[in-house]
Parts: C-alpha cells; structure tokens; sequence
C-alpha cells in the first residue's frame, strides 16, 4: 500500500499508510496526518485517490505545497516524491516499508502459499475439462496475491499463447491482448526468474511494456512455470490501481505456488492430451471399426462387404482362419446384422466338448437315456431355436457326430438321446475352422456331404501378420482400453515397438496381441510401452542395410515385380525398364 514517512522536530519517525479515497493534511487535530508547526495551516492539503493515482491539492490559497522543490498547487504523486509542508519533509512511497521476516515468519509465509495451492488442489478433483482447471488455477492464483486481473501463459511451439485471462470476479477478461509478446513476458522467457514491476507505470525499463500500456495496469508480477528446468508457461498477474501495487512479498509467495503449480499444470497437460488422443482414437475406431471388429486393411475390408451380402440371407457359413483371428466375432455380426438378431446366438466349441458328452450337448436328452441322465435337458440346437448357432472348431467333430448333424441340416429337426420324437427346428448354421477341411475330406476325416452343406458361402480371415497397418491400430485401441480399465498413466507406444509390432508374425494373431499389450500395460514403469515391454526382442526390428545395400535390395524386388506383371516375359520387362535384358537375368540369378 502507498504510504507518507517523515520525521517530526523531535526526531520521531511517522509512517501513515494512504487507505482512504481521501487524506487530509493539516495542524488541525482532525486532519489524519498532521503536522505540528506554527505556519501550518489547519487544513493546509489533501490526498484524493482516483482509483488510479494519488494526487496533492492545496486547500488554502496561502498554505504552500512543496514537491521535490518546486512550488506546486497540485501534482500527480510517484514513488519517491518528496512533500515539504514548512520545515516537514514527508516521502511518498507506492509501497509499505518492508521489514525482513524472522525464520518462523518466513516458514509461516510459505506455508500460507502451500495451503493455499493444497486446497486449489482439492478442488481440481471436481474440475473434469482442462479449460475448468486453468480457470480454477488462475482464480487461486489472482485470490492469493490480490490481483485485479491474471493471465495464465503457456508455450507452444515455444510461442507464448494466453490460455486463459481472467479479474478477481472470476470472470473471463474477454478483451485481454491477444499475445503478450512485450518485453516484461520476454525477459521471464529468456531468464526463467521471476519479475516484479511495482511501479508499472513510471518504470524506465517497462513502462512502454504493450501489456501495461493495453491493461492500463500500475503494477506488474510475472512468473515462470517451470517443469525439471524446462519453461512451459508463465503466470502474469496485474492491477490497475496504486492502492494495490504489488511488493516484493507478493512475489515470494506467488513465487512459492507457482513452482507447486507448475505440477498441477503438467498434470493437466498430460490429462488433457490423453483425453484428446482418445478422443482421436474414438474418432478414427468410428471410421474403421466394423460392429465389434476393428480393421481398415484390404483384406478385412473384403472380408466386411462379404459379411454384408449374407447377413440377410439364411445360408449356412463356413469361416476360414487361424486360431485367434476373430472367427467368432465375424459369426456373431452374421447374427447381430441378420433378421434372426433379436433370437439367441449360442456358441458352441467342438473341440472343447468330450466325444462322449457331444450328442447330448448338441442334441439334448431323456430322463434315464444313460447313467447320469437324472433329468431332462435340452441340447445347444434347441436353445438356439429361432436364432443362430456358432460351431467352433467344426474340424474337430468326430465322424460319429458328422453323421447326425448333416441329418439336421437336411430335415430341419433333432431327436434328443433316449426319444423317438422329432422336433422342429428353425436355425441358421455358422461354422468355423482353422483346420484345411479340403485336406481333412481327403483323409477321410470330414464328411464331404457336410462339407458342402456347411460351406455355402465360405468367408477367409486373414492372419494378422497379413492386416497392414491395422496391427497399429489394434493394438493402440488395447492400449487405451487396458490403461483405462487398469488406471495406468500409459500413452502410447515408443517407435521401436511399432516397427516392431509390424514386422513381427503373430502366430497366435490377435489373440497373442491382446495379451501382450495387457501384460504390458499393467507392468510398464513409464508412459510409453517400448518393444521390451511387448517381450519383443531387437531380433524383430529390420536389419540396417547400407545405403549400397539398400539399393540394390529395392531394385531386385522391382525387377521381380514388374516381371511377375508381365507373367515372366523377361525381354518385356527388360524393355519396360529400360534396361539390358542381361540385367534382369543378373537379378534373377540372386534371387
């Protein structure tokens, strides 16, 4: 707070703290500074505060006003003017005295900043969006040190950009400068200490600062946001009134929250980018996910128009691929996209059941059909009546068992063990394999009347190794979806581990890809899963060729692929490359 310091005849020194819109000064009583000399007039002067500065008016005609030693009858106050009344000399200062804190003082300074930022902290816990916590910030921050209004600065791409600009109603200053380029933010960017402009407004070195002169602001505080050394932002705060210049304890404990905020700040960063990644991540699922089934790669898109076509017929299908390539989740949206999706989906694995029980589980059975039969039960078909059945693993269905299901599919009923009543059935057939049933019928060990009855319309997985970039994309989804479900702070994959992701064979697809990225997820000690952490060894990675080696490498594979487009015409390739028939035949030889 501005304060007048003097000293009277008897030696004392008087400070007088300028609170009032209005001061007095005079030898009257009544005046609240008042002076005790024999030409003093009662009331000799006044102090008026016009909410922006302090002026010195003469009240009575022939009571004279000295100001730095001219004779004036009214003048704007500065820091430092000296005010003579008589033989009174009184010093006008923007600031109180300030008087150095004992330890326990400074201990309990700091730990009013700390109590400050730790219940700023407790309600960051309700703030959900990133703008809300740098609003809540940058409140605590202008609540603290009394500011009239605050910025809150961040770098990007190391161009200070303002985030957030609000005054101590907590409303938004919506006709803040756009970028606080001046020298006051630039000198905290370069030096990452903090600055202190006291008196804004008659500083040498900033008073043409473009944010003092746009904000009209009196007094100036500038902090950095430090993260381990790196500057990510700053923190500007200001007011527009002497009565609230900023001293140098504002900036110590300004000072103090902000190195705690700094924290917070990053914290909110990393939030607020995960949240964007997913949202990303969200965004791009939409436009390459099919019902439950993510791909975008050629081969599952072939895979997908297919799926299209016999979802609203009633013909059996037989899928194709390896184990863990998505088998049942392609049945099951045969099922969910076809007219039968509001009728049961029942599942059954062949080569999960025993060869003794299949009949029954398949079929059903009778009270007393066999040892065991207790009570009367239904089999998978009849709980699949109306709707769909899935039969995993069709290659593993021993022959036996071959024979009743063709009768099935050809009458369109079943007899459970132990009963000589057919009954009725209304289902669609989905089969699947990841066994060569052309190879199995020539071994005699898969009935070739079945075959074909199950294999009206045949759908091929691709193995994953053979899905392109979808590699990536699956396994970002399992990222994302695992960091959630476990609450791990992971973001992403480091670059080795998508290469390595990529050039990897997947034997056990996508199956083998869902596990590792869970085990990773739950044991990585950082935010970004490396190519250890997928138990993926160095081994995966590409070998590093020259750039000789390279070369040729490239034009090798060209040659072969260009000769494979002209079905193996050597002379033709050779002209199409323009080059000496000789070279492709150099080529060929190293292939």
């Amino acid at each position: 707070m501005p304060t007048f310091t003097w000293r009277d005849r008897d030696g004392d020194q008087h400070t007088y703290t300028l609170s009032k819109s209005i001061t007095t000064i005079g030898a009257d009583k009544s005046n609240d500074i008042v002076i005790k000399e024999e030409n003093i007039k009662a009331h000799q002067a006044q102090v008026v505060f016009d909410n922006r500065d302090f002026n010195i008016v003469q009240t009575e005609s022939n009571g004279p006003i000295w100001i730095n030693g001219k004779r004036k009858k009214r003048s704007r106050l500065t820091h430092e003017d000296y005010v003579r009344f008589g033989e009174t000399e009184l010093q006008f200062s923007m600031f109180t005295p300030y008087t150095k804190r004992s330890e326990d003082e400074q201990e309990q300074f700091s730990l009013t900043g700390l109590h400050r930022l730790q219940q700023f902290s407790a309600e960051l816990m309700s703030c959900q969006q990133f703008s809300e916590i740098l609003d809540e910030l940058l409140d605590a921050v202008i609540d603290l040190t009394g500011a009239a209004k605050g910025f809150l600065v961040l770098l990007e791409d190391g161009t200070p950009e303002i985030k957030v600009a609000r005054n101590m109603h907590r409303e938004n200053v919506h006709a803040a400068v756009t970028a606080l380029s001046d020298s006051i933010v630039a000198r905290v960017i370069e030096t990452k200490e903090p600055l202190i402009v006291s008196d804004a407004m008659n500083d040498t070195t900033f008073g043409k600062a473009e944010s003092v002169i746009n904000l009209k602001l009196n007094s100036v505080m500038c902090v950095p946001l430090l993260e381990k050394g790196r500057l990510m932002g700053l923190i500007y705060v200001g007011n527009d009134s002497i009565k609230g210049l900023f001293a140098a304890r504002n900036l110590e404990l300004l000072n103090i929250f902000a190195a705690q905020a700094s924290l917070l700040v990053q914290n909110a960063l990393l939030l607020d980018a995960l949240r964007s990644q997913n949202q990303s991540l969200t965004d791009e699922l939409s436009q390459k996910r099919f019902g439950e089934i993510i791909g975008s790669s050629s081969s599952m898109l072939k895979v997908f128009r297919k799926v299209e076509k016999v979802t609203t017929t009633n013909v059996s299908v037989l899928i194709n691929g390896e184990t863990g390539t998505g088998k049942e989740l392609i049945a099951a949206e045969i099922h969910r996209r076809s007219p039968r999706s509001k009728g049961p989906f029942i599942t059954v694995n062949c080569g999960a059941v025993p060869e003794n029980l299949m009949e029954s589980e398949f079929f059903g059975h009778m009270r007393g059909a066999f040892t065991g039969a207790v009570s009367t039960r239904e089999g998978k078909f009849q709980a699949a009546n109306k709707g769909t059945i899935f039969l995993d693993e069709i290659g593993e269905m021993p022959l036996s068992l071959q024979v009743k299901l063709l009768r099935v599919l050809q009458e369109h009923q079943v007899v459970k063990i132990g009963s000589t009543k057919a009954e009725p059935l209304d289902i669609r057939i989905i089969a699947a394999t990841n066994r060569n049933l052309d190879e199995e019928m020539q071994a005699g060990r898969f009935r070739e009347d079945l075959y074909y009855r199950l294999n009206v319309v045949s759908i091929d997985l691709p193995p994953l190794k053979d899905r392109g970039e979808d590699v990536v994309l699956l396994a970002r989804y399992l990222l994302h979806r695992y960091a959630e479900e476990y609450n791990r702070p992971v973001k992403g994959f480091t670059p080795n581990a998508v290469i390595g992701m990529r050039k990897y064979d997947w034997p056990g697809n996508v199956r083998e890809l869902e596990n590792r990225i869970k085990k990773a997820v739950i044991l990585c000690d950082g935010a970004m899963i490396g190519i250890d952490d997928i138990d993926l060894n160095e081994d995966v990675l590409p070998k590093i060729l020259s750039l000789t080696e390279a070369k040729e490498k490239f034009q090798r594979e060209y040659v072969i692929q260009v000769l494979e487009r002209n079905n193996g015409n050597r002379t033709k390739t050779a002209r199409d490359l323009d080059v000496d028939p000789r070279t492709v035949f150099r080529y060929l030889e190293k292939n």
